[in-house]
């Protein structure tokens, strides 16, 4: 069974104002432009002239082959979603389009999908073309119409790959999707993560440092017992005297007492509570 893309729009300069159509049918496999149809409508809504448009598209595609397949695409979001029943028709002039669109082709062979504007631009041109026609009192000939020359081919409908789980032949159709969206583009993180690849830290010189941090280690020790938090003496500043196995019986003694010992008065500290002496 063959399956054709139409694309199809409509425009109106002014809504209502002079309006016209765009369609285009394509082969679904290979892109191909296969027909092309536009018409000028004269005086008439956008919304109108996008539903002539879907059905000179679809009257097209099946005087191509009636028994085809066919996958509809449109930018304007009205048509698509009152076409596929999930919106309502309320306007009078566009419920008989409706109705005649639906019963080109059965339901079950016809499928609609939204696109973005830039990617309806064959029709678009075609609509445009059709109304620069009516502006100068002539009508549209596919003979003079640069559309299809100025436009990429369409995009060949790629079914999504589908079957049980362990399927082979869907599995390998997504690991090939996979390896074509990936290709040049290395990544040292795990699959899943959205996080930056771990980059190891550069060494650190371990002279004067690692003498402090061993100096402190028993500083550690007594803040442990006396139930506060201890710091190393390189870790608070620079020329601190390092508290070693002396300051643990002090600290005990001023965990029972709630005050801080008292130590030797440095340049430029100060006098915490108790008498006791801060460093700057």
């Amino acid at each position: 069974m063959r399956e054709f893309i139409v694309e199809a729009d409509g425009g109106s300069r002014g809504n209502p104002g002079p309006a016209g159509y765009g369609a285009v049918v394509s082969d679904a496999a290979t892109g191909e432009t296969l027909t092309e149809t536009a018409e000028y409508l004269g005086v008439a809504t956008n919304n109108v002239a996008e539903y002539r448009g879907l059905l000179a598209g679809l009257r097209a595609a099946r005087a191509l082959d009636p028994r085809a397949r066919v996958h509809v695409r449109m930018d304007s979001k009205l048509v698509i979603e009152q076409m596929t029943g999930r919106w309502k028709i309320k306007h009078p002039a566009m419920k008989p389009l409706a109705a005649q669109a639906a019963d080109v082709f059965p339901p079950e062979r016809v499928t609609y999908e939204w696109i973005p504007r830039e990617r309806n631009k064959h029709a678009d041109r075609l609509a445009n073309e059709a109304m620069d026609a009516g502006k100068r009192g002539g009508t549209w000939s596919p003979t003079t119409s640069r559309a299809d020359l100025d436009t990429p081919a369409a995009r060949p409908v790629t079914p999504e790959a589908s079957g049980p789980p362990g399927d082979a032949r869907a599995g390998a159709a997504r690991v090939r999707a996979a390896l074509t969206s990936s290709a040049g583009a290395a990544d040292s993180r795990p699959e899943g993560s959205d996080t930056e690849p771990v980059t190891a830290a550069a060494p650190v010189d371990a002279g004067p440092r690692a003498a402090r941090d061993t100096a402190g280690a028993g500083a550690h020790g007594a803040g442990a017992d006396a139930d506060v938090p201890a710091t190393g003496a390189g870790a608070g500043w620079e020329g601190a005297p390092a508290r070693g196995t002396a300051g643990a019986g002090a600290r005990r003694a001023a965990a029972d007492a709630d005050v801080l010992p008292a130590r030797e008065p440095g340049p430029g500290a100060g006098v915490d509570r108790a008498g006791a002496v801060a460093p700057d």
